[in-house]
């Protein structure tokens, strides 16, 4: 089995690495993709724990672009972590996070729900933080049941405590994570409803979509199978799986795609 849509506590994960590999291969999966928010942190520990317990793993990062103020979210895979350009970029996607958590750390306190946001802008080098990390904060202050209930009612689009993000265009991670030797495929299409983009990305090197991810119900899936066929994408999958809360909590080892979708993707390496 195969899921190319994991993440840790390097990013919004609940997991560290090697506890990440270990659930995976408790599950079955023989091929695994960390694709933590725009870091490539836990892959040496996860690579270790790979090779320890018998797994494939592909790197991978999950890129977060921007289009018309919206998050665009691509997953980029084969690539060469070490690549100076890529490094670069994702140190810059980095900085504009901290940027992000203190503006809506603002928000909060002025909306009279103050979080403890300190630890967040001192995080592990080469970590990533985010909203779900502040919603965790909310959790500890009291000022919110979970992450979904964080999200609904303070940090979501339109939202009182939303901050929009800002970032490259997705042509500009196209051509980034080509320049290090990746392949992309357009995340999650089905949460993102940006369809009018694909043909655009297509055409600029998007190699992918996410067609199989666990919010995507069996039309859904369908659809973005078809779109891809119609547009000479391969396709991607996974469980975009956290930890065990939340939505997606039992879906690692359910959300997978086969051999030769994996083999399809694989070969649009450069």
């Amino acid at each position: 089995m195969i899921d190319l849509h994991l993440h840790t506590t390097a990013s919004d994960g609940l997991l560290s690495p090697s506890a990440l590999v270990a659930r995976a291969a408790d599950r079955g999966l023989a091929i695994i993709s960390i694709t933590d928010h725009d870091t490539v942190a836990a892959l040496d520990e996860a690579g270790d724990a790979a090779r320890r317990l018998g797994l494939r793993l592909v790197s991978g990062v999950e890129i977060t672009a921007v289009e018309d103020g919206r998050d665009v979210h691509m997953l980029a895979y084969f690539l060469d972590p070490s690549h100076a350009a890529f490094t670069t970029f994702l140190d810059l996607q980095r900085a504009d996070r901290l940027r992000r958590v203190r503006e809506i750390a603002d928000q909060l306190s002025a909306l009279g729900f103050p979080i403890a946001f300190a630890p967040l802008l001192e995080a592990n080098p080469g970590h990533s933080v985010g909203r779900p990390q502040i919603a965790d904060l909310l959790i500890a202050a009291g000022h919110a049941q979970d992450r979904d209930d964080a999200f609904e009612r303070l940090l979501a689009t339109g939202c009182p405590a939303f901050v929009p993000r800002r970032g490259p265009r997705p042509e500009a991670v196209v051509s980034v994570a080509q320049q290090a030797g990746g392949v992309v495929s357009l995340a999650h299409p089905g949460l993102t409803r940006m369809d009018h983009i694909i043909p655009r990305l297509a055409e600029a090197g998007l190699a992918a979509l996410e067609v199989r991810h666990s919010e995507h119900d069996a039309a859904t899936e369908e659809r973005y199978r078809q779109l891809a066929a119609q547009h000479g994408l391969a396709v991607s999958g996974g469980s975009d799986f956290h930890g065990d809360v939340g939505r997606r909590a039992g879906q690692l080892g359910r959300v997978t795609i086969s051999s030769a979708d994996f083999t399809a993707l694989e070969a649009r390496r450069p």
